[in-house]
């Protein structure tokens, strides 16, 4: 017998119990050693759930352009104001340049002309916030996937991990984010440079945001400086995988 589980009832299932302790505006959440712990075994279930309920490639829903939300509410920073990404958004990103690097056969430094230049995908999906509001988008970008395979991963590689221009907070820490390769290949998971048939305006992630499609919406990484290939993310920041992670949120927000 196949048992059919909607992918936000298992939303629902894993954020009931962990989002009143959630603060509004995707703030930080409780500094308690016991409600970590809480959430990172809620976080394994949720894990195991979906993996076990969608195969690796079951695909997000999508949508037509007559369900674009009118009024999509940029997530996160807004307009970073490191010197870096003011130099290149007031050049028009002219001379911005991808790198991927990291446990990688084939270091990669890429343009903006170089990644449109290779074959894109478009998709229009509903972002979910973990602040409880939805939107839905139409985004195009590259498949991640292309550029993984063309820098050749190493064998031991077990994430992906995004670092961005910008920084928040009061000690202005940079803001990255991670994903293991099973997302990382999936075929909806894109660095997009476009979003509504434009170009990806600074508010949602200008030049190269992040759409892995089955995540809540602090995975999606916006303002992408670079890609690194690891084993493991124990050395990098708070060593959680992520900003919101370092900060209490689960590392795995699949929906």
């Amino acid at each position: 017998m196949t048992i059919h589980i909607d992918r936000r009832t298992l939303l629902r299932a894993g954020l009931a119990g962990a989002g009143a302790l959630i603060l509004p505006g995707c703030g930080e959440i409780t500094r308690s050693p016991s409600v970590r712990e809480l959430l990172r075994s809620a976080e394994s279930l949720t894990m195991a759930a979906q993996r076990l309920a969608l195969s690796k490639g079951s695909l997000a829903p999508t949508y037509s352009a007559k369900d674009l939300s009118p009024n999509f509410k940029p997530n996160g920073s807004t307009n970073p104001s490191t010197p870096e990404y003011v130099a290149l958004r007031d050049n028009a990103f002219e001379t911005y340049r991808l790198r991927i690097g990291g446990k990688v056969g084939n270091p990669l430094s890429l343009s903006l002309s170089d990644l449109k230049s290779l074959p894109s995908r478009t998709q229009i999906t509903k972002h979910d916030c973990v602040e409880g509001w939805t939107a839905i988008g139409g985004w195009t970008g590259v498949p991640l996937s292309t550029l993984l395979e063309e820098a050749r991963l190493d064998g031991d590689v077990r994430y992906i991990v995004f670092h961005c221009f910008d920084t928040l907070g009061r000690n202005s820490a940079q803001y990255y984010e991670s994903i293991d390769l099973i997302d990382a290949f999936h075929p909806q998971t894109i660095l997009a440079y476009e979003m509504n048939g434009q170009m990806l305006p600074v508010a949602h992630g200008a030049p190269l945001r992040l759409r892995a499609e089955r995540h809540l919406g602090y995975k999606q990484a916006k303002y992408i400086r670079a890609i690194e290939a690891v084993s493991s993310f124990a050395s990098l920041h708070g060593g959680r995988g992520g900003y919101w992670e370092d900060r209490g949120y689960e590392w795995y927000a699949g929906i």
